[in-house]
């Protein structure tokens, strides 16, 4: 470790760990810890600190894409505490968290350190389950779109050959009737066929 220009670090005035300038500083005997004297870049508080970079562990992660499988490998602060349903990194790839393993074991939260495995699935697009009512029949379909893309209730899209309107949607926390609600929170959309008009 070299001495970093800014750091992450307890602010006494914040309460908080905050991004500070290292004005001046050095490093302790094992490499792993800084003395010195930092700013906060919040409150502009000039103190001094000891911090410690926390030393990182290769974690293996198991990531789940439309079907498929892959093992990687994830490094991590080993004292982190990670849970499920947080997002991750995996090189560029964003992943989320879908299953925490320690000790042979399914977890909700653990510390990196005790994590024999991350299960995860990509999360740069997800898929989306549409119902579309067509009078006497209803047609399964998906498409992907980004996680945070909102639907809302009303609005008009294009699903394969068919235009539709979508009447409603069923969420992780219930139906919706009204209003919008992002990708990633959508279990399936309900839509009918819509016909198009020109004037």
């Amino acid at each position: 470790m070299s001495i970093p220009n800014a750091i992450y670090a307890e602010c006494p005035d914040c309460g908080e760990e905050t991004l500070h300038e290292v004005l001046k500083g050095r490093l302790g005997k094992d490499g792993d810890t800084l003395e010195g004297t930092l700013r906060c870049h919040e409150c502009q508080r000039v103190h001094n600190a000891v911090v410690r970079e926390a030393k990182t562990i290769m974690v293996p992660v198991i990531v789940s894409d439309q079907g498929e499988s892959r093992k990687a490998q994830l490094e991590l602060p080993e004292d982190e505490i990670i849970c499920l349903e947080d997002e991750l990194l995996l090189d560029d790839l964003p992943i989320l968290i879908s299953s925490l393993e320690k000790g042979g074991a399914r977890v909700t939260k653990a510390k990196v350190k005790d994590i024999t495995t991350i299960w995860a699935k990509r999360f740069d697009k997800v898929w989306v389950k549409i119902s579309i009512n067509d009078v006497h029949k209803t047609i399964p379909t998906e498409i992907t779109a980004l996680p945070e893309e909102e639907f809302s209730i009303g609005d008009l899209m294009t699903v394969g050959r068919y235009n539709v309107v979508i009447t409603h949607m069923k969420a992780v926390d219930g139906m919706v009737r009204r209003g919008s609600v992002p990708a990633r929170d959508i279990v399936r959309i309900y839509a009918r066929k819509a016909r198009i008009t020109n004037s």
